[in-house]
């Protein structure tokens, strides 16, 4: 195991991530402490070319139907650079949907999700012909059977049938946080397979004209390291598609990576071998189109979040809190699941962390919490730019305007060139919505 004081593991940095001759951090050839100082914190930076190796690894395991899960962090350039890669892209409400579309990607290669789909959000996807619709309830397959009666789809082929996957819940319970837990009987998502449901709901589908059931879709949960799991979610799904004829099998996201030091995840390559292995076990036949939706596993390890410490407080026989320009409002990842997170000087990262610090925020809470037990170099001080590594999931997707703070702005960095593709919001910005 690891010494908690040893400095930050490489595993968890962007892949271009070096350090100078000052023995400062870069990033995309950029040094980080200049991005605070050119951008201002809290910011999130992400590696371009890190983004990118992911998209194609992806693909390569997977094959071109694999889609990046948006949820884990959207906005146009995101969208775009995983388009452009290859990927298609799932979207589970319509502001996502308008997102991807306004960034340019084809609608056909979107596959929308979402349990309570409301009327006006499946107008807009059949409206644009997205490519796929995962069907989750019975009340949204009576709005399907309205809509495609009345919806002119502009987005698609003329004639062409609305193309469906089903979303079950195969009954696999995943090793992971409760709240993430998706694979269980007790879920807000899917049709049970043990109940009969699913296959109620390919019977009432297979009888509705102008749309085609292709396949069935699965998910069991996040942030899961053991890849067994995801192929017993194989051995559950397998006899329903064998038993529909279905052409296509969506496993779904949920690959865990690594937050602190000692932990180690498998990689999507690792990942898709366990499942092709699964289904060739389970007698999938070959011609079945196996997919997934990685989210988490795209985007984590990329992001980055600076902080600049604006106060520290040492309580004798306590602890010593660390006050950062953020907090729970760009992160609520370890409010809402208790989430690890490493912390690191960028001015210094190799240098050894000796001193324990609980890193909080500056929202009114004492449970804003940024990382619990934070092991930094003993000379923080005031005014300096501290980092949490893996914060490019569920961190600016999740950013909320708490306390009326604005939403930091997003960088992406290539080439010694750092480009913002999500300005800071403003005063400006947290009124405009008053009248």
């Amino acid at each position: 195991m690891t010494s908690p004081e040893a400095p930050l593991a490489r595993h968890l940095l962007p892949l271009t991530a070096t350090r100078g001759a000052n023995g400062a951090l870069s990033v995309g050839g950029v040094d980080l402490e200049t991005l605070a100082e050119e951008f201002g914190t809290p910011l999130f930076v992400y590696d371009e070319q890190h983004l990118r190796a992911r998209c194609q690894e992806a693909v390569a395991a997977f094959g071109p139907g694999v889609a990046y899960g948006t949820k884990a962090f959207l906005c146009k350039a995101m969208a775009a650079l995983a388009a452009e890669e290859g990927m298609s892209l799932d979207v589970a409400t319509g502001g996502e949907l308008a997102v991807v579309l306004a960034a340019g990607v084809p609608a056909e290669r979107l596959v929308m999700h979402g349990n309570n789909k409301s009327e006006a959000e499946l107008e807009a996807a059949l409206d644009a012909g997205v490519g796929r619709i995962v069907v989750d309830s019975f009340d949204e397959i009576e709005r399907l059977v309205r809509l495609t009666k009345s919806v002119t789809r502009s987005g698609a082929a003329d004639g062409a049938p609305v193309k469906l996957l089903v979303r079950v819940t195969p009954g696999v319970e995943a090793h992971t946080h409760e709240y993430v837990m998706t694979g269980q009987e007790d879920s807000k998502f899917g049709f049970s397979l043990s109940s009969g449901a699913a296959a109620e709901a390919v019977a009432v589908l297979r009888g509705i004209e102008g749309v085609e059931l292709i396949g069935v879709h699965a998910h069991v949960g996040s942030q899961i390291f053991r890849t067994d799991v995801f192929a017993r979610e194989v051995a559950a799904v397998s006899p329903f598609v064998l038993r529909h004829g279905l052409a296509e099998c969506c496993i779904g996201g949920g690959l865990g990576v690594p937050y602190l030091n000692d932990e180690y995840g498998p990689s999507l390559a690792e990942w898709a071998v366990v499942v092709r292995a699964a289904c060739a076990f389970a007698g999938m036949p070959a011609e079945v189109v196996v997919t997934a939706e990685p989210g988490r596993a795209i985007v984590a390890t990329a992001g980055l979040t600076l902080y600049r410490v604006g106060t520290i407080k040492r309580l004798a026989g306590l602890r010593t809190y660390l006050s950062v320009d953020g907090g729970m409002s760009d992160n609520p990842r370890p409010v809402l699941y208790g989430s690890g997170y490493e912390a690191f000087l960028p001015r210094s990262p190799d240098s050894p962390r000796t001193l324990s610090a609980r890193v909080v925020g500056k929202h009114c809470e004492s449970g804003d919490i940024v990382v619990e037990d934070a092991r930094l170099p003993e000379d923080v001080k005031v005014g300096d730019v501290i980092a949490t590594p893996v914060t490019g999931a569920y961190g600016y997707a999740m950013a909320s305007n708490y306390n009326r703070v604005g939403r930091p702005p997003v960088i992406f960095v290539k080439g010694g060139k750092a480009s913002v593709v999500v300005r800071r919001e403003t005063i400006e910005d947290l009124l405009r919505l008053e009248p």
